[in-house]
């Protein structure tokens, strides 16, 4: 005969053991308690919970626990709304290898009648939840992670070949504002590779045809327009207002100034740069890593840099690069994997490689090393100076 419900709660008592909301409240309330696993579901979760504890609807138990307990013999209290699911999801864990469980005698509903803090969570709403549905099943991302994406701020320098595709898929991942630095306008040789914009719109400025395309994806991302180009007299107060930058430049000049600026925001970076069928893409986290000039020390001779307009580019090539930009700088906003600072990743569309670079900290960088006279300069005048074409690489090892 099949045991009943009853039955596996009884034999759950006798080998999990249950804590009463007194016993531990103390240990919660100083932060130096157990992991506290909620296996309730979301609408319960939404109600709120225990401060500090992690939401692991019980159908997710068993795939997603290991990315957050992490070592088998973690304590751990398991919580649901009356003290049996939880007992149930304790026997699993211990069947699963994990040797310090518990389970909360009550569950929440004891935890509240004895006035023990709670938590009420900032949810998503119904019409979010759906947008990002596919967001909030990984565990990595989850709903708190797209409630943070949701305050980020992201600027985009350019609305060109890497900020079209950077600045689309990251409105639709939920960035919630995002600037646009451009003062061009629309171009119908723009077409071949800036996605953002459309013919209907040709000889409007970027900026604004990017706002009527992100509007039209992702209604509720507010967009900033900043019809200028960025200038020693303007860039620290415009990084001073994001979380990330995202470097879509077509020029020296424009990129060493963001990389300074960056520095004194102390605002995280992300490079990409383009030209023909070869793309390059770096992230540089302030003082954590090495800086955009311990790459590059010096520019290059302006007769060997040309530009996209004067070399060429495929078009494809700025959607690769512009969602390696997208991606990275969603993963330093979430902090989450490994981004590539430290490392300079080296797309050949032509031959469908991508090859990788390890980037060092220059101890003596004019940036970012400790006798650094951290300043913004005339960088036009600089990079028009003569330079050595071997700087370019200079730091980059395989």
């Amino acid at each position: 005969m099949s045991p009943t419900y009853q039955d596996l709660i009884a034999r759950a008592r006798e080998v999990i053991p249950e804590v009463e909301p007194s016993d531990v409240a103390p240990r919660v309330e100083a932060g130096d308690g157990p992991l506290i696993v909620d296996v309730r579901e979301t609408g319960e979760w939404d109600q709120g919970h225990l401060p500090g504890a992690v939401h692991i609807p019980r159908g997710f138990l068993e795939s997603r626990i290991g990315g957050v307990a992490g070592d088998t013999g973690r304590e751990m209290l398991v919580s649901c709304a009356g003290g049996q699911r939880s007992l149930l999801a304790a026997v699993t864990l211990r069947d699963m290898g994990y040797t310090n469980v518990s389970s909360l005698a009550g569950g929440f509903a004891r935890w509240k009648q004895n006035d023990h803090p709670v938590e009420v969570p900032r949810i998503l709403t119904p019409a979010q939840r759906s947008r990002y549905s596919r967001h909030v099943l990984i565990p990595e991302v989850g709903e708190e992670g797209q409630l943070k994406l949701l305050d980020s701020k992201a600027l985009l320098i350019g609305a060109g070949g890497l900020g079209s595709p950077a600045a689309y898929y990251l409105a639709a991942a939920g960035v919630g504002t995002i600037g646009l630095v451009d003062d061009d306008v629309v171009d119908e040789s723009n077409l071949q590779r800036q996605i953002i914009h459309t013919t209907d719109r040709v000889g409007m400025n970027k900026g604004e045809s990017g706002r009527e395309a992100i509007r039209a994806l992702n209604p509720e991302v507010q967009v900033n327009v900043h019809p200028f180009r960025v200038t020693r007299d303007n860039v620290l107060d415009l990084l001073s207002g994001y979380d990330v930058v995202v470097d879509g430049a077509d020029n020296f000049p424009t990129r060493y100034l963001l990389a300074d600026a960056a520095l004194m925001t102390k605002t995280p970076l992300v490079h990409a740069s383009i030209l023909r069928f070869e793309g390059h893409a770096s992230v540089f986290v302030p003082y954590d890593g090495p800086c955009y000039r311990c790459l590059f020390p010096e520019p290059p001779p302006p007769d060997l840099a040309p530009s996209c307009g004067e070399a060429g580019v495929l078009g494809v090539l700025c959607g690769v690069m512009g969602n390696i930009q997208a991606t990275e700088a969603i993963k330093v906003l979430l902090g989450i994997g490994d981004t590539l600072s430290g490392r300079l990743l080296i797309y050949d569309a032509l031959g469908m490689t991508f090859t990788e670079l390890k980037v060092r900290r220059d101890p003596d960088c004019p940036s970012c090393g400790p006798a650094a006279d951290l300043r913004l300069r005339d960088y036009e005048a600089w990079c028009a100076g003569v330079g050595t074409h071997a700087s370019e690489v200079a730091g980059a090892t395989a």
